[in-house]
């Protein structure tokens, strides 16, 4: 049976250091399905975000940080997903959301499985993708060209439309990650997934 094709779009935007972007990247493809939605990947610099907002990481203040991984453990089991404390968090995410507007723009085919590589890599068995050497290895055993990739993510063109993504971002009121819009509406946060779901589904 032919799926019927998609009326409503959700942009997301996103930043594999978040946590809170994974569980919500472990969620949003079924509600799109379950809506009859597209989604519009929108790979930001979360850092870039909150440098221009003037917001900062919930773990830069200690009783936000440990409630907010206590949270985070609860939204997990609630999805039924497997998500572990990264120990090198925060790490610097540059080369990482590069690499994701790069294979968009390049090689939109490899994008969603690198999007998942990444994401898996930095929250179910987490490791230090902040660290050249580590991402180079995670990549090639995941079928993906290190040295391509390092050329990839050193293209001027890349490099300008990461920063293009991120200042679009701002100036549409995103201050953090994860961040949908449907429409005009935007929501943030994982724990706003029933929000967009019904978003999604009002009449166009």
């Amino acid at each position: 049976m032919t799926p019927a094709p998609a009326s409503k779009q959700v942009e997301f935007f996103f930043d594999f250091g978040s946590p809170t972007s994974y569980l919500a990247y472990m969620q949003l493809p079924k509600i799109a399905i379950e809506s009859h939605a597209e989604i519009v990947w929108r790979p930001m610099l979360l850092g870039g975000v909150f440098k221009a907002t003037g917001n900062a990481s919930p773990v830069t203040i200690p009783a936000k940080g440990r409630w907010m991984w206590d949270d985070i453990a609860r939204w997990a089991r609630r999805y039924g997903v497997t998500i572990a404390t990264n120990p090198y968090f925060p790490i610097n995410t540059l080369t990482l959301m590069r690499g994701a507007v790069g294979l968009q723009m390049r090689q939109p085919g490899q994008f969603l499985r690198y999007v998942d590589v990444a994401f898996r890599a930095m929250w179910e068995k987490p490791c230090n993708l902040g660290d050249a050497a580590v991402l180079g290895e995670t990549l090639q055993k995941a079928g993906f060209d290190a040295a391509a990739f390092t050329a990839l993510v050193g293209d001027p063109e890349v490099k300008a439309k990461l920063i293009a993504n991120t200042e679009e971002a701002v100036a549409r009121g995103v201050f953090g990650a994860p961040t949908m819009f449907v429409g005009e509406q935007m929501f943030f946060g994982q724990d706003r997934l029933e929000f967009v779901r019904e978003a999604l589904r009002q009449p166009s």
